[in-house]
C-alpha cells in the first residue's frame, strides 16, 4: 500500500457548466432562482417565494417558566419494598435502587400511597402530610432538605 495508490474516500464534487454534453445551460434551465450558482443550498424547505412564511404567520402561544421545579415522585409502597429497616432514604439511595431515574436538577417528593411498617430516616425535598404521618407512625423521622 502506497500513499499515491490509496482509494479516494470522498467523491469529487460534480461541477456543471464546464463544457461536456449537458448543453448550453448545463441541465439547469434558462432562467430563475434555481439556475443561479449556490441556489440549491440557499433555498430552505419552508421558503414560500417571498410570501410571509407559515412559521411567522402563526401566533406563538404560551411560555416556558424558567423557575419551574421538577419533582420526581416516590410512594411509601416503593420505600417499603426497596429499603430495609433503619436505612436512610436520600436522593442518592433512591437513584442507586432505581426508584428515581433521570438527569439534571430535580427534587424528590414522597407521597402517601401504600403502607409503611419499617423505621426509615427520610431526607427529601418535599413530602405529603399523609406520608409524613405514616413515616412517623412507623417510628421513622422526616427531614426536609
Amino acid at each position: 500500500m502506497l500513499l499515491n495508490n490509496l482509494e479516494k474516500i470522498v467523491e469529487k464534487r460534480k461541477r456543471v457548466g464546464r463544457g461536456g454534453k449537458r448543453g448550453r445551460y448545463s441541465g439547469r434551465g434558462k432562467e430563475g432562482q434555481k439556475s443561479r450558482t449556490g441556489s440549491t443550498s440557499e433555498i430552505k424547505a419552508y421558503f414560500e417565494g417571498g410570501q410571509m412564511p407559515l412559521v411567522r404567520r402563526i401566533p406563538r402561544r404560551g411560555f416556558t417558566n424558567p423557575f419551574k421545579r421538577e419533582f420526581k415522585l416516590v410512594n411509601l409502597a416503593d420505600l417499603e419494598s426497596s429499603f430495609a429497616n433503619g436505612e436512610t432514604v436520600t436522593k442518592d439511595t433512591l437513584c442507586a435502587k432505581g426508584l428515581v431515574k433521570g438527569k439534571g436538577a430535580y427534587l424528590i417528593k414522597v407521597l402517601g400511597t401504600g403502607a409503611l411498617t419499617k423505621k426509615l430516616t427520610v431526607n427529601v425535598n418535599a413530602i405529603s402530610q399523609t406520608a409524613s404521618e405514616a413515616i412517623q407512625k412507623a417510628g421513622g423521622s422526616v427531614q426536609l432538605i
